[in-house]
C-alpha cells in the first residue's frame, strides 16, 4: 500500500546501466543523469566516498585504503552491494528537486542479450532494493532501436550494431522481437587495451587505460583520414622506469585497433549469414544502424559498409539511444508490455 502511495509522487525512470556510464531518463524531463559507473570506497570504514565523475577522477590515483570500483562488467552486475548503492544514489539524484522523501519509482532498465536468468535476477533485485517500486527489464538493443526512432513493431528487418564500452551487440529486429543476434566482448574497453598493448610492444611505453582511452578518442579511426592527426603519448618507459613522451599519429592507432574492428565486422557478417533472406533484403534496402559510444570512432561506419556492402549509418546521439528508448516505453504501456522480459521474482511487487 505504502509503495503505491509513494509511487504516486515518484518519477518514472528509464535507466541505462552501462559498463562505463549510467544514464537516467526522467519522464517529462529527458536525460538528467549521465555519469561514469564508478564508485570510490574507503576500505577502512567500508563507506562510499564518491560516485560518478568524482570517483572516475580518482581512478589510478588512490592510496591503498581507497578502492575505485566499477560494479558493472560487460553490462552485468559484478558487485551487487556496490551496484545497489550506486543505483540508489542515481535514483535519489533524479528526485533531488522533488518533495518525495522516499522515492519509489517505476523503472525501465536495459540488460544485455547474453544475460543469464541469475544475472537478470541480480539486476532486478539491485534496482528493487535501491528503492524502485516496479522494474521492467528490456533487452538493450530493443531500447536502442526504439530510442533511434525505429518502428520495431513493423514486419520489417532492422539491423542494429550497438558498440558500447564492455560489449558489442549485433541484432536483427522485426515485429517487436530479436530474430538473430550475437554478443561479443570486443568493444570500447578492448580497444583501450589494444592501444595499451601497442604502446608497450612498439615503444616500450606503459600507459594507463584512461590515457589510452583519451588517445583513442583524440586520434582513433577505422578509415584513413584526409588530414593526419598527431598526439602526445605519455607514459612510463618500460626499461628506465622514467616518464617519457612520444608523438604518435592516427595511422599507428588505426593499426592498434585494426584487430578489434575486424572482429566486429566478421561478427556482423556471421549474423547476416543466419538471418532469413526476407529480412536480409530489408536490411540491404534500409541499411545498418550503429549505436553506442564506440560507434563514434572516426570512419567506422564507412569501414563496415565497405566490408559488408550494405549502407551503414550512425544514430543521432548514439550515446543516449538506449536510455531514450527506455523513456519512450514509459509513455507507451502496450509496447512496454510486449518487450518486457519475464520477471525473475515469484510474486510481482507493486
Amino acid at each position: 500500500m505504502f509503495g503505491n502511495l509513494f509511487g504516486r509522487f515518484s518519477k518514472d525512470l528509464g535507466m541505462d546501466l552501462g559498463t562505463a556510464n549510467v544514464r537516467v531518463y526522467v519522464k517529462g524531463r529527458g536525460v538528467i543523469v549521465n555519469e561514469p559507473s564508478v564508485v570510490a570506497i574507503n576500505l577502512k570504514t567500508d563507506q562510499i566516498l564518491a560516485l560518478g565523475v568524482e570517483a572516475q577522477n580518482m581512478l589510478g590515483k588512490t592510496p591503498p585504503f581507497i578502492l575505485t570500483s566499477q560494479p558493472l562488467s560487460h553490462g552485468i552486475i559484478s558487485d551487487f552491494e556496490v551496484a545497489q548503492k550506486m543505483i540508489r544514489y542515481f535514483i535519489e539524484k533524479a528526485h533531488e528537486h522533488s518533495f518525495n522523501i522516499v522515492p519509489r519509482p517505476r523503472v525501465v532498465i536495459g540488460v544485455p542479450l547474453e544475460i543469464t536468468e541469475v544475472e537478470r535476477k541480480a539486476v532486478e533485485d539491485a534496482v528493487l532494493y535501491a528503492g524502485a517500486r516496479i522494474v521492467h527489464l528490456v533487452e538493450s538493443p530493443m531500447l536502442a532501436a526504439i530510442g533511434a526512432r525505429i518502428n520495431i513493431e513493423e514486419p520489417v528487418g532492422n539491423m542494429l550494431v550497438s558498440i558500447g564500452a564492455g560489449t558489442t551487440e549485433i541484432s536483427v529486429i522485426s515485429l517487436s522481437g530479436i530474430v538473430t543476434w550475437k554478443s561479443l566482448k570486443v568493444a570500447g574497453d578492448e580497444m583501450n587495451k589494444s592501444v595499451v598493448n601497442y604502446a608497450r610492444d612498439n615503444f616500450n611505453l606503459i600507459l594507463g587505460e584512461r590515457v589510452a582511452e583519451n588517445i583513442k578518442i583524440a586520434t582513433g579511426s577505422a578509415y584513413k583520414l584526409k588530414e593526419p592527426i598527431q598526439y602526445q603519448m605519455r607514459g612510463r618507459d618500460l626499461i628506465s622506469g622514467l616518464p617519457r613522451e612520444i608523438i604518435i599519429n592516427d595511422s599507428e592507432i588505426r593499426e592498434a585497433l585494426s584487430k578489434n574492428i575486424r572482429t566486429i565486422i566478421e561478427s556482423i557478417k556471421s549474423v547476416l549469414e543466419i538471418t532469413p533472406p526476407e529480412l536480409v533484403a530489408d536490411i540491404y534496402e534500409r541499411g545498418v544502424l550503429l549505436t553506442g559510444g564506440s560507434s563514434l570512432l572516426r570512419g567506422l561506419d564507412k569501414t563496415i559498409s565497405e566490408a559488408i556492402e550494405i549502407p551503414v549509418n550512425v544514430a543521432t546521439d548514439p550515446l543516449t539511444c538506449t536510455v531514450r528508448g527506455a523513456g519512450v516505453l514509459l509513455e507507451n504501456p502496450s509496447l512496454l508490455k510486449t518487450v518486457t522480459l519475464p520477471s525473475t521474482n515469484e510474486t510481482e511487487r507493486g
